[in-house]
């Protein structure tokens, strides 16, 4: 019994012998780059080059600081609103053709302005809770008193 290859298989297994082919450029171009640049960089040992270097800077202090979470919230917030941005665009578009499709409007437009309310209510947490609000320092908490 010999195995007959149909047109529809030969182009499904072309398919993944270049899927499989970008697969290995994008694996050996990076490892081949480490290796070329392991083999041509110079290696002079010296005990400076494992120093920590702080903008050239001697370092003072020690690692462990505390950072306001003030900073954690604007990022986390910053992504979210970030994301939010990404997803309107290839909705704008859908829209668009939506609107050429004669899909009413409702139809069209209702997911995405429910997205967008679900945003504002998260915004509108976060401005109650204090999350939008930059940290104040003991001078401005000062001059803020009456």
């Amino acid at each position: 019994m010999c195995v007959r290859f149909e047109p529809s298989n030969v182009t499904e297994m072309n398919d993944w012998i270049a899927i499989g082919a970008l697969a290995l450029v994008g694996v050996l171009i990076p490892f081949g780059m480490m290796a070329v640049s392991y083999l041509l960089r110079p290696t002079v040992p010296e005990t400076s080059k494992r120093a920590t270097y702080e903008s050239g800077e001697i370092p003072t202090g020690g690692t462990r600081i505390r950072f306001n979470i003030q900073y954690y919230m604007v990022a986390l917030l910053f992504v979210v609103f970030d994301i939010e941005t990404v997803l309107l665009f290839p909705w704008a578009v859908a829209y668009q053709d939506a609107l050429a499709a004669d899909i009413p409007l409702v139809r069209a437009l209702g997911p995405m302005l429910l997205f967008v309310a679900i945003l504002l209510v998260g915004l509108a947490w976060a401005w109650r809770t204090g999350a939008v609000q930059w940290a104040r320092t003991p001078r401005q908490l000062e001059t803020d008193r009456p």
